[in-house]
């Protein structure tokens, strides 16, 4: 079971996917995993993941998965639970630091998400809404925000279930309530 949970920055949409990996966990059993995709590189950001471990609580295994991260799932055990978060940093590190194209990010993606469904792991993808302001004026940013863009749309139409966060609300657009 894959599900995608986006919305707007500060949002709450990690804490609907951490109860989501609660409750899929709960009901199957298994490991509960956070595949951690953001890197301390300053004070603020070691801040803030250091504020995501104490809210998550106890109970998680964290791993820095690669930018591959069907590797990573491929070692899991089979039936586990993981929360990837999140796939807007991810999709940076993919384009900015490693250089690769949309098209090598967007086949990683779907690598990960064919591996998750083959050891039949339940898997919860967090990701940022950025296209919700005016379009950039900057080429690379907009190259960016079409990647990121086109990485949303396949892992819409992959997953079970599609879950946008409002102000700490969920509105289900695919899947359970849809």
């Amino acid at each position: 079971m894959i599900a995608f949970v986006s919305g707007g920055a500060r949002s709450g949409k990690s804490g609907v996917a951490e109860a989501l990996v609660g409750e899929w966990q709960a009901a199957r059993g298994g490991e509960r995993y956070y595949l951690a995709t953001a890197r301390a590189g300053d004070d603020e950001m070691a801040a803030r993941i250091a504020r995501h471990r104490r809210e998550r609580g106890k109970g998680w295994l964290t791993l820095e998965p690669p930018l591959a991260f069907a590797e990573t799932l491929a070692a899991m055990p089979r039936g586990s639970t993981a929360l990837l978060d999140c796939l807007t940093l991810w999709a940076s590190r993919v384009m900015f630091e490693a250089g690769l194209s949309e098209g090598e990010g967007r086949a990683m993606l779907a690598a990960g998400l064919a591996e998750a469904r083959r050891r039949d792991l339940a898997l919860v993808v967090v990701s940022n809404d950025l296209n919700e302001d005016l379009p950039p004026r900057d080429a690379l940013v907009w190259r960016y925000l079409a990647f990121l863009q086109a990485l949303h749309r396949d892992l819409a139409a992959a997953a079970d279930r599609v879950i946008e966060v409002v102000a700490g609300r969920a509105i289900d657009w695919k899947g359970d309530d849809a």
